[in-house]
């Protein structure tokens, strides 16, 4: 706070003088009028609105106007002036008052200007004032016969002022009984002062008493708030480091759950993993076991028979030879025994340390390659049925394998071999501890069966190699003798507030769970009887209502993996609003975190083969027939205009203006998925309180080259969510919601002439993806050179029955639509 602060200027009114006014000339006796004795007099005059705030110090009156009547009675000489009083005055009084004279004077013109009424009309007489109800609360002297008395009582601090007339009365002579009366007034007049003086002696010294007070109260608290202020600042700093400390650790918490969750995600899949190739170790190592505990007992016991009868002729030989050199040679014969003991000691443990290594990492060796051949093996068994045309193939695929299994026999033959070398090792270092040179010819037999082990591993690891590439080729030329676009049907189970569901049944959810029948309303027909409608649909695959993400994931696995492969591949939810086609592919376990976890795993395998993967994510919505990036920033979504370019050659599909990033780990998804969550167009709609008002494309694109072969793979994968599916008179929008509707409906339409298009099409006939921007977008995704596959979403409310039967037809359309076989798109080196 400035000290001008505390000398600004105080908003009450300064007091107005109150010493009394000199006596004004003897008057004559004046007649008394109606309007002097009218009580109506002695009410004030209207106050003018204040130009202070009111306080407690007493306000000056205000000056009246007095009226003819009243001034006609006065004498025209003054009253004489009061003589002085005799109590003496205090020099602060005497300073003051000569100081603030003007002041005061000023202040109390100020205050009678403001109060002095608007209207000129006549007021009550200081006589009428003083006896009507407008006389103040000290009683007043009588008005004299002589004149009028003007008291400090009544007075305004300045006196009366008494306009001067034209005409004036002559005085009467004077008596003495008026100068009686006029010494008694004079005495009164002193006494009166003497008080007033006294008193505002007082006053002075407590206002003086209080404006040192309150000056000093100002400087403290000047000096406290500026403290305070000082604090505010210091404190004001620590909360904004706090509230940035509080930030990062919401970011660190909100990190390190995401990266929890992916984790238990990938602890779960590796977990049912390792379940499935442990029970297969289990079977294959179990028979293997006991083959090998039946050769582990003949041969044991042919051992223990060779030991006894070789320990039976050494122990004679030895006795023989002890019997004759007992007694010469008896002292050296114990000490170079016990340096014989120390030597061949330290030899059998290296020898047995390193037998150990060399066990160990040919078995790892063997496990891994043993994987490896029964997941191909199981693979191999579960598109036999379907490889009519490759038959060949797969012959030489199983002579491969029967090759492979040889030669692994083989090295088994040879660890086993190897085994029994080392024990046979054992034995001769103990029967001929004393011969170094034998055991040092052993210790390079058992190096060189060693070398062989590991280049027999080697070679069987080359060949698991072009297995994987054979496996890789085989897989995909499955896919491909299908054709048609392979769709699966979803009902997504209802919620506890959902009333009235529709009956859908799923006739063989316990053998091939491809069919699902729906039951329609009751009718009456013309002749009053009652009919239901039934409808029943076949796809690849149908889940119910409990199945969860994880196992529809299982079924468009494969379809992931091509990806990898170097094919164009492309899944796309189709539905009404509030059918589950959001939750199906972008919820924390939905298709799109899967798929991006399956990627980054199955990339990470392949590493040991030579395959190397770039990986790189983007997010396109087409609202309203243009493209908008949801990767980018919010603000620039309507002002950046995404191009798409098509690359007739590679087959691919290029976007100009959008933000691509680099996916290097699994959490780059998660945070992936955020960013586009929040910028997309959403709305409530009768259907659904926020139903997706565009569609989404996940555009994620896989970069894969061999380093040992020199191979290049360029794959594409698209997941889709495509916007409700709704008629209008369902959902009930008007206004901006009529036209993103009807939007959405075209370019449903145009999905459906599309792929109408490809299923009835000649070679060279034209495909109509130019008609929306949503096929325009998939041309490289819905064409002959992808692989293709459609979730249909199923709503179980029986009010929604007509928009599922709607949805389900489009489906069975779709399935029965044959596209073509997909092109690889590799490079060889």
């Amino acid at each position: 706070m400035e000290d001008t602060d505390v000398k600004k200027a105080s908003a009450l009114p300064k007091p107005a003088s109150r010493l009394p006014q000199m006596s004004s000339p003897p008057r004559p006796l004046a007649e008394l009028q109606s309007a002097s004795m009218n009580a109506r007099s002695g009410i004030p005059p209207p106050m003018a609105s204040a130009k202070h705030k009111p306080s407690s110090l007493p306000e000056p009156a205000t000056k009246v106007r007095r009226t003819l009547a009243e001034r006609a009675g006065d004498l025209a000489t003054r009253k004489p002036t009061a003589p002085p009083s005799t109590r003496p005055l205090s020099t602060s009084v005497k300073n003051t008052v000569t100081r603030k004279e003007r002041g005061f004077s000023a202040s109390t013109s100020t205050s009678r200007a403001g109060a002095r009424p608007a209207s000129r009309s006549a007021t009550a007489s200081s006589f009428s004032a003083s006896m009507g109800p407008a006389a103040g609360a000290k009683p007043t002297r009588p008005r004299s016969a002589y004149g009028q008395y003007t008291g400090p009582g009544t007075g305004t601090g300045t006196g009366t002022h008494v306009r001067s007339k034209s005409h004036h009365s002559t005085a009467r002579p004077a008596t003495s009984l008026y100068r009686r009366n006029e010494e008694e007034d004079d005495e009164e007049e002193r006494d009166f002062y003497d008080d007033r003086m006294e008193q505002m002696e007082r006053q002075f010294s407590a206002f003086k008493e209080k404006m040192e007070t309150d000056m000093q109260k100002a400087t403290d608290q000047k000096e406290s708030i500026q403290q305070l202020q000082g604090r505010v600042t210091e404190l004001e700093a620590i909360r904004a480091r706090l509230e940035s400390v509080n930030r990062d650790l919401e970011t660190d918490l909100k990190d390190a759950k995401s990266c929890m969750k992916n984790m238990e995600m990938e602890m779960e899949m590796t977990k049912r993993n390792n379940a499935f190739e442990t029970d297969d170790l289990k079977r294959k190592y179990r028979n293997e076991i006991e083959d090998l505990e039946v050769k582990h007992e003949k041969a044991a016991h042919r051992w223990q028979s060779d030991k006894e009868a070789a320990e039976e002729k050494v122990r004679k030989n030895f006795e023989a030879q002890i019997d004759k050199l007992l007694k010469e040679h008896k002292e050296q014969l114990d000490e170079l025994n016990a340096q014989l003991s120390k030597e061949t000691e330290a030899e059998r443990n290296r020898q047995l340390q390193k037998e150990q290594e060399v066990e160990a990492e040919y078995a790892s060796k063997l496990r891994a390659a043993n994987i490896e051949n029964d997941s191909k093996q199981r693979e191999l068994q579960l598109v036999q049925g379907d490889l009519t045309n490759v038959k060949s193939e797969l012959d030489r695929e199983r002579a491969l394998k029967t090759a492979l299994q040889g030669q692994l026999t083989d090295a088994t033959t040879k660890n086993l071999t190897l085994e029994s070398t080392n024990t046979a090792m054992k034995e001769k270092i103990n029967f001929l501890e004393s011969d170094s040179q034998a055991q040092s010819s052993a210790y390079n037999d058992l190096h060189r069966r060693m070398q062989e082990a590991i280049e027999a591993a080697e070679q069987a690891h080359e060949k698991l190699r072009q297995e994987e590439t054979l496996r890789r080729k085989l897989f995909n030329q499955v896919q491909e003798l299908k054709g048609n676009i392979r769709v699966m049907c979803r009902v997504r189970p209802a919620h506890t507030n959902e009333a009235d569901p529709a009956k859908i049944s799923f006739p063989d959810a316990d053998t091939d769970s491809k069919e699902v029948a729906i039951q329609g309303p009751e009718k009456t027909s013309a002749t009053g009887k009652d009919i239901t409608a039934a409808y029943q649909y076949s796809f690849d695959r149908v889940f119910g209502p409990k199945s969860q993400n994880l196992e529809v994931f299982d079924e468009i696995s494969q379809l992931v993996q091509s990806a990898l492969d170097g094919y164009n591949v492309c899944i796309f939810c189709y539905g009404q609003t509030g059918s589950g086609k959001t939750y199906t592919m972008s919820s924390a376990d939905g298709m799109i975190p899967l798929a991006t976890a399956q990627i980054y795993g199955e990339a990470k395998r392949l590493e040991e083969k030579g395959w190397h993967y770039k990986i790189e994510g983007s997010f396109i919505e087409v609202y309203n027939e243009t493209y908008n990036d949801l990767l980018g920033r919010s603000e620039d979504l309507d002002k950046k205009k995404v191009e798409v370019r098509h690359d007739p050659v590679k087959k691919q599909t290029n976007l100009e203006n959008t933000v691509s990033m680099e996916l290097d780990g699994p959490d780059r998804v998660t945070e992936l998925l955020k960013t586009a969550d929040k910028n997309r167009t959403v709305a409530a709609t009768k259907a659904n309180m926020r139903s997706s008002r565009s569609h989404s494309v996940f555009i994620l694109k896989l970069v894969g080259t061999n380093d040992i072969t020199g191979e290049r793979s360029e794959g594409t994968l698209n997941l889709v969510d495509l916007a409700g599916s709704e008629r209008l008179e369902h959902s009930k929008v008007e206004g901006a919601r009529l036209k993103e509707t009807q939007n959405i409906n075209k370019s449903l339409s145009c999905l459906g002439d599309v792929i109408n298009a490809l299923g009835s099409a000649k070679e060279g006939t034209h495909i109509p993806y130019r008609n929306s921007k949503l096929t325009y977008l998939l041309q490289y995704s819905l064409g002959g050179n992808s692989k293709t596959l459609m979730f249909v979403m199923v709503s179980p409310l029986q009010a929604h029955l007509q928009e599922t039967v709607t949805s389900l037809k489009f489906a069975t359309k779709v399935h029965n639509t044959h596209i073509g076989t997909a092109k690889k798109q590799t490079k060889s080196a």
